[in-house]
């Protein structure tokens, strides 16, 4: 009983002395540790008094003492300097180990199964990687090939296959690779654009609960008079049944796979390790910003995770197209919908990539005016209303029999602000009119550089060149490649908007191409985008934005004659003075002010410390006991350079969190 006793005096006084030490050193130190690096300096400083008490004049059975004074002044130092030694052993584990990167106890326990899973699949990604030839890539210097080019097309193959192999998570990072020319070379682009997420599909009675769930409190058979077993689409996230509502609509109904999510979750951290691993080991991989390109491909599968996300730009693409536009959209049901369901209608027609026999069956004039209409709707949506459709290939635009068009999927759509907008109709604009010029400060305004003072004059040649290459038409694809060659060579970072705004492009290439094999994509492009761009760029349009704008200065306008009549009388009368307020940003004088404090404790810190070696090496001074012949000055020498190294230590706790 005594000892436990003991033992909960003990950590009671451990607890108190890791609260004085979290509130001196200034920084929330982890509990436990605390605590138990009170425990053992208190210990150890129990062990050290029966030695220390001789030299200060404490008998050895410690039963009376012979010079209280000086016994008293031991101990205190004693009890000083084991709390130093504690806190200066946090602050080490604090800066090696910081509170709160590694697990508790409980966490291990509960999270050991979870890391086992994760290490298991984390090595599995590694043996994929390697066994395709890309382990070399993941060393500092990776070994050079003679051969450039043959060697790209390899490492794009390589790459194309170790990613189908690590499953959906990884087959959606080659997938948006590909729309990134600017990142990675043509080779990779195509290469990674056949990679496909279909899969196998699941049984429907694995899908029905979460159907169910999403029902509020409704059974199937309530909603629903009809739902195709079969799908009609399997994909590695989900899979789109089709079904009869109730009220007879004919709908499809995409539903989320079972354990798709933390599929996509557990892959996504074991991409963001490797990404931050790159990062550190290769030079490539900061050069692109690899661990940022992580993070937001992860934002955007967590999105597309989230069916929500694709009704609301489902309802957004919809409200994007022209006025008079005859491309179809699909209506959602947002009663039925949810986080891993979405029920839309079912529009009539097949997939351009599979409706051959459609296309063949109407004329050349029809299948012109169809493509014609798309890219019109497509342009819309970029320069127009900002919201477009960033996924449009083959398998996304359907024709139906009668030769309407109509979009579907609508999970990667892209938005671009008024100011994109402009300068990318600029930028088609001025390649209509052949104005280098124009183009390369379009391009300027569009992208973002990394060289404060870009050569214009070569950006200007460059962009000059690409457009009389392509002026008399060709491939749109090798067009933005060119393009993104030049933004590349130039030092200019595409953002990931704008350059999802290049990928419709690229990607409505080939769909238009089925449908109307005859279209000169490019004149067209350029006609529509220039009518587009032209109609944004009229008298009437500059006008009426400039009316807005004016609107917006009439409060402005309005005090302006007072205050230049009050600025004219304070001239003339010698009035006139200036007043700077200096850190009158809040941020500012924090950080001016924790600069002072940093600064206050270092000055402190450093008398104290002279102070002490001063009184530590001076001769003489008053004794504390004639029985133990102690000074009073290596007393206080010894108690004032505790005070310097206290102090110390908080300056350093300062530096290190500022750092941080």
């Amino acid at each position: 009983m005594i000892q436990v006793a003991g033992f909960i005096s003990l950590v009671g006084t451990a607890a108190a002395v890791a609260f004085v030490t979290r509130r001196v050193l200034g920084v929330p130190v982890g509990w436990i540790r605390s605590v138990v690096v009170g425990m053992i300096m208190i210990t150890a400083a129990t062990s050290a008094l029966p030695s220390l008490g001789a030299r200060f004049g404490v008998t050895e059975d410690m039963a009376s003492v012979s010079s209280p004074l000086a016994a008293a002044a031991g101990l205190i130092l004693v009890c000083f300097w084991a709390f130093f030694l504690g806190s200066a052993t946090l602050v080490v584990l604090e800066l090696i180990v910081p509170t709160g990167s590694l697990p508790t106890p409980l966490q291990l326990i509960r999270g050991g199964r979870e890391r086992a899973r994760r290490t298991r699949r984390y090595l599995r990604i590694l043996f994929i990687l390697t066994r395709h030839g890309l382990g070399r890539f993941l060393r500092v210097q990776p070994r050079r090939t003679s051969d450039a080019v043959t060697s790209r097309a390899t490492l794009a193959r390589a790459l194309t296959d170790a990613l189908d192999d690590a499953g959906v998570t990884f087959v959606k990072v080659g997938q948006m690779l590909s729309a990134r020319p600017d990142l990675v070379g043509p080779e990779f682009v195509r290469e990674l654009s056949t990679l496909q997420s279909a899969t196998t599909p699941v049984a429907w009675s694995e899908l029905e609960s979460m159907l169910s769930a999403t029902l509020g409190g409704k059974s199937v058979s309530e909603v629903f008079v009809e739902i195709e077993p079969e799908p009609l689409a399997a994909a590695s996230l989900g899979q789109v049944h089709a079904g009869i509502l109730r009220t007879g609509e004919r709908v499809v109904i995409k539903v989320r796979r079972p354990g798709a999510t933390a599929q996509v979750q557990a892959d996504l951290d074991i991409l963001r390790r490797l990404a931050i691993r790159l990062e550190r080991a290769t030079s490539w991989a900061r050069r692109l910003g690899v661990a940022d390109l992580a993070d937001g491909f992860a934002a955007s599968l967590q999105e597309e995770l989230d069916y929500r996300v694709e009704a609301a730009n489902t309802r957004a693409v919809s409200a994007a197209r022209p006025a008079d536009s005859s491309v179809r959209v699909p209506r959602v049901f947002a009663e039925w919908s949810g986080e891993a369901v979405l029920v839309q209608d079912r529009l009539d027609g097949s997939p351009v990539g599979v409706a051959a026999a459609t296309l063949e069956s109407l004329s050349t004039e029809d299948r012109a005016a169809m493509a014609g209409e798309l890219l019109r709707v497509a342009l819309h949506q970029l320069l127009v209303a900002g919201t477009f459709h960033a996924d449009l290939h083959p398998g996304n635009v359907l024709v139906a029999a009668d030769g309407r068009l109509a979009m579907i999927d609508f999970g990667s759509v892209g938005r671009l602000d008024a100011g994109s907008r402009e300068a990318l109709a600029l930028l088609l604009s001025a390649i209509d009119h052949d104005r280098p010029a124009a183009a390369a400060d379009a391009l300027s305004e569009l992208l973002m550089s990394s060289d404060p003072q870009p050569n214009g004059r070569a950006l200007q040649r460059d962009v000059g060149q690409l457009i009389v290459r392509f002026r008399g038409g060709g491939d749109t694809s090798a067009m933005i490649n060119g393009l993104f060659g030049i933004v590349t060579r130039h030092g200019f970072r595409v953002p990931g908007q704008v350059a999802a705004a290049f990928r419709t492009l690229a990607n409505l290439e080939g769909t238009l191409r089925i449908i109307d094999p005859g279209l000169d994509l490019v004149d067209a492009a350029r006609l529509q985008a220039g009518a587009l761009s032209g109609a944004t760029t009229t008298v009437e349009t500059i006008r009426a934005r400039l009316e807005d704008e004016l609107v917006d200065l009439l409060p402005i306008l309005r005090r302006l004659p007072r205050r230049i009549d009050a600025i004219t009388h304070d001239l003339e009368h010698g009035q006139l003075s200036v007043n700077a307020r200096l850190l009158a940003d809040g941020g500012d004088r924090t950080f001016v002010l924790g600069l002072g404090h940093q600064l206050i404790i270092a000055v402190l810190s450093s008398a104290a410390t002279i102070g002490a070696i001063v009184l530590l090496v001076a001769p003489g001074g008053p004794v504390l006991s004639p029985d133990t012949a102690i000074r009073l000055y290596p007393v206080l020498g010894w108690g004032l350079l505790f005070i310097g190294c206290v102090l110390a230590l908080r300056a350093l706790v300062m530096v290190f969190r500022r750092s941080g």
